[in-house]
């Protein structure tokens, strides 16, 4: 019998059609999708492990899953069966060989995510579905000021849905920052070593609440002493949340 082997996917997809990463039954999700067509590309049954979990709606540009195999397919080869195989909104970039222990979410030192707000007056179709629309100013420079408050090792209660049921809330950021892009767009850009559950999604929302000026930069320290989510503000939309990278070992993170 062949040797199992450990296989490492960096992965791309846009979520708007899928009910997040993880299995639901009923539901169409990432991972269901990609365990279904490695199961009929490979002829056995495959466990497919990410790197994180995202929402509903969210999209990725740099996923990273592992799963074990058997089976002797070239990692070219397999790549490319597999998109053959895969709806036009979930692609493999890349498909390699990785070190029998390796495990796509344990293994993770840390991620980068990016959350976009389109500030135009006409959003794009070709936008739309990628970023949240925001009308009227922002104080750009307010947000970056609130934005620098995150950053650190904090308890992150106050970002984290009502209920979230894990007991350890304590998460390193060591950059959130606010970035003007091309199209009227403005980046929120946060890396980590780990994420709450709609915890990226509820700062961008309390950073736009201080570019309203419905709430000052200054408040940062206070929202997350408070260990309340009512201190925090909406939870944005999340079509405006993509996983762009994550970090392991030997890249250095």
């Amino acid at each position: 019998m062949r040797r199992a082997v450990t296989i490492k996917m960096t992965l791309a997809y846009v979520g708007t059609r899928y009910a997040g990463w993880q299995v639901q039954p009923g539901r169409p999700t990432i991972q269901g999708v990609l365990e279904d067509r490695l199961a009929r590309l490979l002829q056995e049954p495959i466990t497919l492990f990410g790197a994180g979990r995202t929402d509903s709606g969210v999209h990725a540009l740099g996923q990273v899953a592992s799963f074990a195999t058997a089976r002797g397919v070239p990692l070219d080869g397999l790549r490319r069966g597999l998109n053959a195989r895969l709806p036009e909104d979930i692609r493999v970039l890349e498909a390699q060989e990785a070190p029998d222990a390796f495990h796509a979410r344990s293994d993770a030192r840390g991620k980068e995510y990016a959350y976009t707000f389109s500030l135009g007056e006409v959003t794009s179709p070709f936008r739309a579905p990628f970023v949240c629309p925001v009308r009227g100013r922002l104080d750009l420079e307010a947000m970056r000021r609130g934005a620098a408050g995150f950053e650190g090792r904090h308890d992150f209660t106050s970002l984290a849905p009502a209920s979230c049921e894990l007991e350890d809330r304590v998460r390193t950021i060591t950059l959130a920052r606010i970035e003007a892009a091309p199209g009227e767009e403005v980046v929120l850009r946060v890396r980590g070593d780990g994420f709450l559950r709609h915890m990226i999604r509820t700062l961008a929302g309390t950073l736009l609440d201080i570019g309203r000026a419905r709430r000052s930069a200054e408040e940062v320290p206070g929202i997350l002493a408070a260990r309340d989510r009512r201190a925090a503000g909406p939870c944005a939309a999340a079509r405006g949340l993509t996983l762009v990278k994550v970090f392991y070992p030997e890249a250095g993170a």
